[in-house]
């Protein structure tokens, strides 16, 4: 077999993992979040001082550190013992939460800690950002960074890999909620209202998608040219998920023009189940598994990226649905715990829906994008969500009890003693926050990942490197792939395209 074919082997034919071990994930990243700002809590502690002296490379180095680099070695030398590596920060975390609780430091006689169960849920919240969505957008795109170049590598858990058919890898989960990412803060969940006509918005909207277009052509030319690696039954001969992005982004526009965007849930069931139908009482289901004749025409030569668009539009219209009831104003914390439990409810009733469908009709499947994948992908981002959410509130509280406003987090208490001063402090630690810098160029982060991916796996041999040399060799493609965003926006760069 010939390196491309070894390649191809390598990522094909797989299962992918539990439904509780994708679940599981979910805790890694707010604890990480939590523990950064625990660094800072305790340095102001001990210091009684903003870590504003130091340079951005410090600040960059602690999240990378911190967040970056415990998400790459999750997914590689420590997948197999994920549940005691979340239990170990977890403890840490707990036992750096209560000594930060019963600190005496310098500032407690400044800042009396008053803070009690009843005060934190009437208090007040300000956020420069819409609440957990900023966060969960940023790790979609970092876990997705990772994953696309560490599925190349022999330390990436086969399990974690894109399933052949049915099962749910952690990568079946990444190309659902990048599409449900989207849809949180997608025009119609932000509340935006049509000017004109609404052919011109429907204009407008096919205005916005040509750079994905552009980029589908792109990575298609560049796949032919270069004789890179392709796993065919993912999308097609021709077709790849910059095209799915689009088509999605303008058929569901579209369709939200026409109906009320309050209800787009409905559509969202509509069409999951309107498929799902014609999954089981038509060819279709046959024709999508068991036809490889790809030579007859477009659809034929496409048929799994063309028809499972239907599947993604359905997680779409949900993730509006969502980001509709996500950027309702709120002040108040107890607000937001409510909103806390509507997602964990809300949640458990989709995988109780996941399971009963599974059960009588079908397993979830990424490639048919079928009900069973729709329900589950929109189930685990809503649970991803709420642990977001809980991570924050855990970082408002301790703000509060440390009188440590500087801690970047999606929530800022409001407090009467802060000043001008503590405000110009907490944006200039936000301006060093390596999420800021992410979030600023997310399409542009996204494309360099491709880019060094792609470069990565023509300089390094992917299967002869060793467990050490490939975590190496990924912390060095995250270093740089987030250096470089980082760089942008302390330089205040914003890449648009379009």
């Amino acid at each position: 077999m010939s390196q491309r074919e070894l390649k191809e082997a390598f990522v094909s034919n797989l299962n992918g993992t539990s439904l509780g071990e994708v679940a599981l994930g979910s805790f890694l990243a707010p604890l990480c979040f939590i523990n950064r700002g625990l660094v800072w809590i305790l340095y102001y502690q001990g210091k009684g001082t903003v870590p504003l002296p130091f340079p951005w490379i410090s600040h960059f180095f602690l999240d990378f550190c911190m967040i970056i680099a415990p998400l790459v070695l999750s997914c590689t030398m420590l997948s197999d013992i994920l549940h005691w590596v979340i239990m170990g920060l977890a403890l840490v975390s707990g036992a750096v939460q209560c000594y930060v609780y019963h600190a005496k430091g310098n500032h407690a006689a400044v800042h009396p800690q008053t803070v009690t169960s009843k005060s934190f849920l009437q208090s007040h919240v300000r956020s420069g950002r819409v609440p957990m969505v900023t966060v969960f957008r940023v790790l979609v795109n970092v876990k997705t960074a990772i994953s696309i170049l560490a599925v190349d590598f022999n330390v990436f858990p086969r399990r974690y890999a894109k399933t052949e058919l049915y099962g749910t890898g952690v990568m079946d989960f990444g190309v659902g909620a990048y599409i449900f990412a989207n849809a949180l803060v997608s025009p119609e969940a932000r509340g935006k209202t049509i000017i004109g006509s609404k052919i011109n918005h429907i204009a407008k909207q096919l205005m916005t998608v040509w750079p994905l277009l552009v980029l589908g052509l792109v990575r298609l030319a560049s796949l032919k040219m270069t004789g890179y690696h392709e796993h065919v039954t993912e999308y097609g001969v021709h077709w790849n998920f910059f095209f799915t992005l689009a088509i999605v982004r303008v058929v569901a526009s579209l369709l939200l023009t026409l109906f009320p965007v309050g209800h787009s849930w409905i559509f969202a069931v509509l069409l999951g189940g309107l498929y799902q139908l014609a999954l089981e009482t038509t060819g279709l289901k046959y024709f999508l598994i068991h036809n490889n004749d790809r030579t007859v025409d477009f659809l034929h030569a496409n048929k799994e990226g063309l028809f499972s668009v239907t599947g993604y539009i359905a997680i779409y219209m949900a993730g509006v649905q969502i980001g509709l009831y996500l950027m309702k104003p709120r002040t108040l914390v107890r607000d937001y715990f409510r909103v806390i439990g509507n997602f964990l409810l809300g949640s458990a009733m989709l995988y109780g829906g996941l399971f009963l469908c599974q059960a009588t009709v079908e397993p979830v499947s990424r490639r048919l994008a079928n009900l069973s994948f729709c329900l589950w992908v929109v189930a685990q981002c809503t649970f991803f969500l709420a642990c977001l959410a809980i991570g924050d509130m855990t970082l408002l509280m301790l703000q509060r009890k440390s009188h440590c406003y500087f801690v970047p987090s999606s929530w800022n208490p409001q407090e009467k003693d802060k000043d001008s001063v503590t405000e110009g402090k907490r944006s200039k630690m936000d301006s060093f926050c390596l999420f800021q810098a992410i979030n600023r160029n997310q399409l542009l982060f996204f494309l360099l990942a491709n880019v060094t991916t792609g470069l990565t796996n023509i300089l390094v041999d992917t299967f002869s490197t060793s467990d050490y040399v490939s975590v190496s060799v990924l912390l060095a493609y995250m270093f740089i792939n987030c250096g470089a965003v980082h760089i942008l926006h302390l330089c205040k760069i914003t890449v648009k395209f379009w």
